[in-house]
């Protein structure tokens, strides 16, 4: 599921790019810097962590392999919905906003696949949800620190 928002930001950014051509190499990373962080930070935390985690915890905790019942659960939703919101405000606000929500949120998702490899490892945990999302996250967190080591070479500093 988490890998259809990766595919979606990359369709959002090449249907932009379609619409409108960048005007240099900078302005290319911004529209797929941007696209990632609505995707990739915005729908996956709310549709992927918010919604499941707060309004469907027991399912949620099926799908991952882990135990059903725990508080931690909304815990986990509300931090990924409160990281969605902030992916959808890089819609109003740029620069150093996008720097802060594609670094805490690539951090968090690291932080994600390591412990997704961990169950893997220490329970045998090969529950979909769990053993694919370490890929998944994984990829997240390369793509948006990819794009914003890109944009922070490329883009000319802003005040």
């Amino acid at each position: 599921m988490g890998f259809i928002f990766v595919i979606a930001g990359i369709v959002a950014a090449l249907i932009h790019l379609a619409v409108r051509r960048p005007a240099g190499r900078a302005e290319l990373v911004d529209i797929f810097l941007l696209h990632s962080l609505i995707f990739n930070v915005g729908f996956v935390g709310v549709f992927f962590g918010f919604i499941p985690h707060v309004f469907y915890a027991d399912f949620a905790a099926e799908q991952i392999g882990w135990q059903t019942g725990s508080h931690f659960q909304y815990e986990v939703g509300f931090h990924d919905g409160a990281w969605g919101i902030l992916g959808f405000l890089c819609i109003r606000f740029r620069d150093r906003f996008w720097l802060a929500t594609g670094l805490g949120w690539s951090f968090f998702m690291i932080g994600a696949a390591w412990g997704h490899l961990l169950d893997t490892i220490n329970n045998a945990n090969y529950a979909h949800n769990n053993f694919f999302m370490i890929f998944v996250d994984a990829l997240i967190a390369a793509i948006l620190l990819g794009l914003l080591a890109l944009r922070y070479w490329w883009v000319p500093r802003r005040a």
